[in-house]
């Protein structure tokens, strides 16, 4: 009898706390967020999780096309979220205006038979609006991340145009590795957190780097467990594909991981739980040889912003993000070609920080 009554008082205080939760919701800051694209799949998620995980009551939903984003505002409003203090329009000055924190899906999404870098030309000129908006309009904002596709390319582009230093600005690269995870938890029947190392580093696209050798499946080497080698290049292939595999499953392109991922990125650099699956960060090391592009590193994101260590891998590893980094080189070199940016010796005029 005392048993009882001892854990009906404990599950009676749990329940109290939950309701205290409920309706009255703490959140990680009051300061400004703003949602790009916010009419969209991926942005009109990224409110809803970033309420959900309780962020901040201050999100702003901008979009250009003013029924989608209206009807994502009134959606939001109808979860009736404690305290959130929502607002949505389709004029810039109005969204960036005092905005502290900025997610951007707000380019074209990836179709069935495309690739990421098939979107380059166009989504790179809204990447190029978008880093002037945040010069114009907020360039006290102390983090940005983008997501749209290839996301590599218009992150360097919105960094270079936004005179944003380095670390405040970060892309989306994170799903590859939860991908890889994903794929190997299956492969070995275990829960996909009990798979670590797993993580692809370089472009976040067809020419991504794929490690193998830092893995570990429930504490034992990858190197251990006995997969073949023809398996793991089948992996590797699935990891690349992983979003074209989404697009074939559902007829569109990912909306709920990256939406995800991207919220952990922002509630980081918020001063929440750090974010330590690879980003893609401004990298130009002459000890490493990277120089002048954004691509998915071994980052900690944090509070002070987005910081990068050396990778670690075999040599055939490290090769292959060679090539990785050449991709991006010549991706930038098109943009240039393209007037989206200037030639990388002339970067310093947009944005003094490069």
């Amino acid at each position: 009898m005392v048993y009882f009554f001892r854990n009906f008082a404990v599950s009676y205080k749990k329940r109290i706390i939950l309701l205290k939760n409920i309706f009255i919701m703490k959140y990680l800051t009051n300061e400004k967020l703003v949602i790009v694209g916010a009419g969209g799949m991926i942005g009109s998620n990224m409110v809803q999780t970033a309420l959900t995980l309780g962020l901040t009551p201050n999100i702003c939903l901008y979009d250009i096309y003013e029924p989608g984003v209206h009807g994502v505002f009134d959606e939001m409003e109808q979860c009736a979220f404690p305290g959130a203090n929502l607002s949505y329009t389709v004029d810039p000055a109005e969204a960036f205006t005092g905005a502290k924190y900025i997610i951007s899906s707000g380019g074209a999404p990836r179709k069935e038979g495309m690739t990421r870098e098939d979107l380059l030309k166009g989504n790179c000129k809204i990447a190029a609006d978008f880093g002037e908006n945040i010069k114009k309009y907020c360039p006290d904002v102390k983090h940005v991340v983008v997501i749209f596709n290839p996301a590599d390319v218009t992150a360097l582009t919105a960094l270079i145009h936004s005179g944003l230093k380095p670390n405040q600005l970060t892309s989306l690269a994170a799903l590859d590795s939860t991908r890889l995870q994903q794929a190997l938890a299956h492969e070995f029947g275990v829960q996909q957190d009990k798979v670590t190392g797993a993580h692809t580093y370089g472009g976040h696209g067809e020419q991504m780097a794929v490690f193998a050798s830092q893995v570990k499946v429930d504490g034992k080497p990858l190197s251990e467990m006995g997969l073949s080698a023809e398996r793991w290049e089948e992996i590797k292939h699935h990891t690349v594909q992983g979003g074209s595999n989404i697009i074939k499953l559902r007829g569109r392109s990912s909306f709920q991981s990256p939406a995800y991922n991207a919220v952990k990125m922002i509630e980081a650099a918020m001063g929440g739980e750090k974010f330590t699956l690879p980003a893609g960060c401004y990298v130009n090391d002459e000890k490493l040889g990277f120089k002048n592009v954004m691509m998915a590193m071994p980052t900690t994101i944090d509070a002070t912003g987005v910081h990068y260590t050396e990778p670690t891998g075999t040599a055939e590893e490290m090769a292959s993000l060679q090539a990785s980094y050449e991709h991006l080189c010549k991706m930038r070199e098109e943009i240039i070609s393209l007037d989206i940016v200037p030639a990388v010796a002339a970067w310093k005029k947009d944005n003094a920080n490069l």
